[in-house]
């Protein structure tokens, strides 16, 4: 094995993107709805979660793909056909996992903007007292795009409490409207919140020159390399992350459903990147990042 073989398996991934995982959640959430469990059974992993993972089933996994730490999305996602919330992941839920292995799993406080203040006050409890390191948006199924002035106080308080907030921008799976996450509409929000270091997940894709556009503008913007396989990503995106977007890019999986470490980190090494580019990737700019 050559030198620079052995140089690359010593960066230990950070998967930026990722969900709880265990069984209790996917059958409380995923099979308690008709549209996740249609959607699972569409992107062919709905036999892959029935049975789920233990925490130390996960960070086995985590060992064998050389992935160092999880971090667990606080799912907050409202259903735009049903007109109701029907994935409400609790602190307690999110903790009871990350308290297994405190070292390998990070929490991202969810952000339910139906709740107003009262949602806000939800958020910071779970960054203050359950020691969440960042927020998180999936907006489509609220109906209001990433800008709306209800998240405002979202993005204002993540800002006074020095915690990136990341939110899937781009188009949704699910059967919610795309439009409300441009990546485009990251623009008012960096503009209004210098401060407020802001990731935008999943690509940005099919708006990929938008999330490029808006990660070189502003410096507290940054690309979540999610939720695609490494193997198809934009070739925009590809030379950006190869170029001038090497400190603004975040490797992920957005797993484990359709996506485990295994699948996805193989396909990472085989980009062609450089040893140091794929270190900023991988890990160095997520531990900036979240304050690691």
């Amino acid at each position: 094995m050559s030198e620079s073989e052995n140089m690359e398996e010593e960066i230990l991934a950070i998967d930026f993107m990722g969900y709880m995982f265990t069984q209790q959640y996917f059958k409380k959430y995923w099979f308690a709805s008709n549209e996740l469990r249609k959607l699972a059974e569409w992107w062919k992993f709905d036999e892959v979660i029935r049975k789920g993972w233990t925490p130390d089933e996960m960070v086995a996994l985590m060992d064998d793909a050389g992935v160092d730490k999880h971090c667990m999305m606080q799912f907050k996602m409202k259903s735009y056909k049903e007109d109701r919330i029907i994935i409400d992941v609790t602190d307690e839920e999110m903790s009871e996992v990350i308290e297994t292995h405190p070292d390998r799993f990070i929490g991202f406080a969810g952000i339910n903007p139906l709740k107003g203040m009262d949602g806000v006050r939800d958020m910071e409890r779970g960054i203050k007292e359950f020691g969440f390191k960042a927020a998180y948006l999936h907006v489509y199924g609220f109906n209001i795009p990433i800008d709306h002035r209800r998240l405002y106080p979202f993005y204002s308080k993540c800002e006074e409490l020095g915690v990136p907030v990341s939110m899937q921008v781009g188009h949704s799976a699910e059967s919610m409207p795309s439009e409300h996450a441009r990546p485009i509409l990251l623009d008012n929000i960096a503009l209004d919140f210098p401060g407020l270091t802001i990731v935008g997940t999943h690509t940005g894709w099919p708006w990929c020159e938008e999330m490029i556009a808006m990660a070189w503008k502003h410096d507290n913007v940054y690309v979540g390399m999610d939720a695609h396989m490494p193997k198809y990503w934009d070739k925009s995106l590809l030379t950006f992350v190869k170029t001038r977007g090497q400190d603004k890019v975040l490797w992920g999986t957005n797993g484990p459903t359709a996506f485990t470490h295994d699948h996805i980190l193989p396909q990472v090494h085989e980009l062609g990147l450089k040893h140091s580019v794929k270190k900023k990737l991988l890990r160095d700019n997520a531990v900036r990042v979240l304050g690691l």
